[in-house]
């Protein structure tokens, strides 16, 4: 899929949507307040859309106009989606003191960062999260999309694999680091968390890969150290790819099953000294004061959100076993040295 914003006029708005299957004529359909107000097909074709090979027929242009919805130019804040995938094409809002930029927050926590998430949300044109899912024809489109600015994007990426993109579209890239035993703790309890689905043949394929390794972890005792190292020692391999050195994983490698190499360590520090901005969770607050500050952006700075005693309570049992040192060995330089980094500047 690919898709452009032409303009918007007000009275009219322009643009374009390649959908997957080259003979299907794209449909968008527009939303008021959340209340779904109009649906609209292509109506112009594009002769390049046929020689380039994206499409059998090139009609792939739309229009919105004031007969589909009645007073379009007064209307103040709407969205138009792609019928087939539901994304986001276009966010129509005030446009007051909006971020300029292109801005991608690399989430390497196993839960989305809410709180970033809802501080930015407001101060951008455009939206999405949860892009680590998206399919990759999607994510191109938008990291390559010149006019696509003012748009945030969030979520779960293996950076080796966008990291061009990001450079070729002037992109700020942002990333917020956690303790590696935390981080390890989170993603068990994560994996426990959706057991329940795993179990469920009608909501299995939901996970995907990690439906085994959360059904795994259900015979397995998390306040008994002895039950975490038999669950350690008997681990499905989904399950070792989403806690052997997550960190690493997705700074150093082009695909989630990779193996972890010695040099990883070194290719990971690497990119992560390119991103734009990186702190520590452990210094929240200096995080996202930075972030404002380089994004121009005058609100209050928030807070984080509390991390569940229960997580904390497991990273301390994790902390304890030796043979997990390794585990989170290559993370665990990234993590210390960015807080130390972080500490002493904002110290100072």
């Amino acid at each position: 899929m690919r898709f452009l914003l032409s303009a918007d006029e007000g009275t009219i708005i322009r643009g374009w949507v390649v959908p997957d299957d080259p003979v299907a004529i794209s449909r968008v359909y527009v939303t008021v307040e959340g209340r779904r107000v109009a649906e609209v097909s292509a109506i112009h074709t594009d002769p390049q859309f046929v020689e380039f090979g994206w499409h059998a027929t090139g009609q792939c242009h739309f229009e919105v106009r004031d007969d589909h919805i009645p007073g379009l130019a007064q209307i103040e804040r709407l969205e138009i989606y792609d019928v087939d995938t539901n994304v986001l094409i276009h966010r129509r809002v005030p446009k007051g003191n909006l971020v300029k930029p292109k801005v991608v927050l690399i989430e390497a926590h196993i839960r989305p960062e809410t709180v970033i998430q809802t501080a930015l949300f407001p101060h951008f044109q455009q939206s999405y999260f949860g892009i680590g899912r998206f399919p990759e024809e999607i994510l191109q489109a938008m990291f390559d999309t010149e006019t696509l600015t003012s748009c945030l994007m969030a979520g779960s990426l293996i950076l080796p694999r966008y990291e061009g993109h990001f450079v070729q579209g002037n992109a700020v890239t942002m990333m917020l680091l956690h303790d590696p035993y935390v981080e390890m703790a989170s993603r068990l309890a994560w994996l426990r968390e959706r057991a329940g689905i795993a179990a469920d043949p009608n909501q299995s394929w939901r996970l995907g890969k990690l439906a085994e390794a959360a059904a795994f972890t259900v015979d397995y005792d998390y306040g008994d150290v002895k039950s975490l190292k038999r669950l350690f020692r008997m681990l499905p391999e989904p399950a070792y790819h989403l806690l052997f050195n997550p960190l690493t994983r997705q700074l150093s490698t082009r695909m989630p099953d990779d193996r972890i190499l010695p040099a990883s360590s070194i290719i990971a520090v690497e990119i992560l000294a390119r991103i734009g901005i990186v702190g520590h969770r452990d210094y929240f607050e200096a995080f996202m004061a930075t972030v404002f500050d380089h994004l121009k952006i005058d609100a209050p700075i928030p807070l984080p959100l509390p991390i569940a005693n229960g997580t904390l309570e497991l990273a301390e049992r994790l902390r304890g076993l030796r043979f997990l040192r390794e585990w989170i060995e290559f993370d665990m330089v990234l993590s210390d040295a960015v807080r130390a980094s972080v500490a002493k500047s904002w110290q100072s």
